[in-house]
This record gives C-alpha cells, sequence and structure tokens, in this order.
C-alpha cells in the first residue's frame, strides 16, 4: 500500500469524525475574548495538516477564515468536497509539506495529529515558524505524540516530552494542557500505545 492509498482510506474513515477538543477550546476562547471586548472579528486560522478537514470545519462554522495546509492532495479533495458551498469562500486551501510551507500570520494555528510525523529537526523547524507566526494574543493549538508514544523510536518522527513541550512555550501562557496515555487503536484499527500532549497555548510576550 502507497503512502496515498493509507492517507486515504484514513480521510475517508474520519471526515465525518466530530473536531478535536484543543481547536473547540481555541475557538471558545476567542469568542470569550471577543465577548469581553464588545466586538465581533472574522479571525482567521492555518490548520497544518488538515486531513479531511474535521477541525477546519469546525473553524470554517464558527464563522473563522481558514487556510487548511496538507501535503495530500486527496486531503484537500476530501475538506472541499466535505465543506457546505456556504461556507466555501472563507476557505483557502494549499498542497504543500508542512515541514516548509510559510506560515502566515494568523490568530490561530492548529496542528492535530500531523507535527509528529515531521523528523526532529524538521519538527522543530516548523514549530519555530508557527510559534513566530502568531502576534500577541494569537494562539497555537496542538495534538502531539510524547516520549512514551509508541512511535518514539520511529527516528522519521517526533516525539518530544511534555518537559521540553513547555519549555519551548516560554512566551505563551498555556490555557489548555492534557497529557495522557492509552493503550487503543489508531484510526484504521492498528493497535497503539498513545501518549498524547494535547495543548491551547496563547502569546502573552
Amino acid at each position: 500500500m502507497t503512502d496515498s492509498d493509507y492517507w486515504a482510506r484514513y480521510y475517508a474513515v474520519t471526515v465525518d469524525r466530530p473536531p478535536w477538543d484543543t481547536v473547540k477550546f481555541a475557538i471558545g476562547l476567542f469568542a470569550a475574548d471577543d465577548a469581553d471586548a464588545d466586538r465581533a472579528l472574522q479571525h482567521f486560522a492555518v490548520d497544518l495538516g488538515c486531513g479531511a478537514g474535521r477541525d477546519a470545519r469546525q473553524l470554517l462554522r464558527a464563522g473563522w477564515r481558514v487556510l487548511a495546509v496538507d501535503r495530500e492532495r486527496g486531503a484537500i479533495e476530501a475538506l472541499e468536497a466535505a465543506t457546505p458551498p456556504e461556507w466555501r469562500p472563507a476557505l483557502e486551501t494549499c498542497v504543500a509539506d508542512i515541514g516548509t510551507v510559510i506560515v502566515p500570520g494568523c490568530d490561530l494555528v492548529n496542528a492535530s495529529l500531523s507535527l509528529p510525523f515531521l523528523a526532529a529537526g524538521r519538527f522543530w523547524q516548523t514549530w519555530k515558524r508557527v510559534l513566530a507566526a502568531l502576534p500577541i494574543g494569537g494562539r497555537v493549538a496542538a495534538m502531539l505524540f510524547g516520549d512514551r508514544d509508541g512511535s518514539a523510536s520511529d527516528v522519521s518522527m517526533t516525539c518530544p516530552s511534555p518537559h521540553v513541550i513547555r519549555a519551548s512555550l516560554a512566551s505563551f501562557e498555556i490555557e489548555h494542557w492534557v497529557d495522557r496515555e492509552e493503550d487503543t487503536q489508531t484510526a484504521l484499527g492498528e493497535p497503539h500505545h498513545f501518549h498524547m500532549v494535547e495543548l491551547v497555548a496563547r502569546r502573552v510576550r
């Protein structure tokens, strides 16, 4: 099975699944900020490794503009097919490697289960670009693999310790943090030990 075949199966399985809690939490935080400031803004998010678009569509549903990026054209096709016509004007898509793509300035960078698939050097370079794209008040929402994940020994992937992830966020206030482990299955039914670090953090300086 080629990589493209694998990911095509993944998109078919996940396209109708609900968005991850991290993106929902981030949307809620921005909504609360706007309510406190008595303003109504159309925020802009970059969704890195968007897959079939479970998070991108949640952002569109909430009235955001979204740039959805994935290296697999099949992901973008799945997202576009599942996006209602009335949301399409707010959606921009890009077929690109998240390890090299330029991350434009934005209110939110969302990266759900995508960054761990970069080898260490590219992971940290991309993470720096993600954080640098955010202004004061901007947020990152991410789901990363921790150092006890079943993929931690795979040199093509990056699974930092929670301590290292926290240290990289020195200029951010961590607003949501979950560090959990479980033995379960991947979306395609493969057994896996997951060590997940889920976070939302806001730039404060």
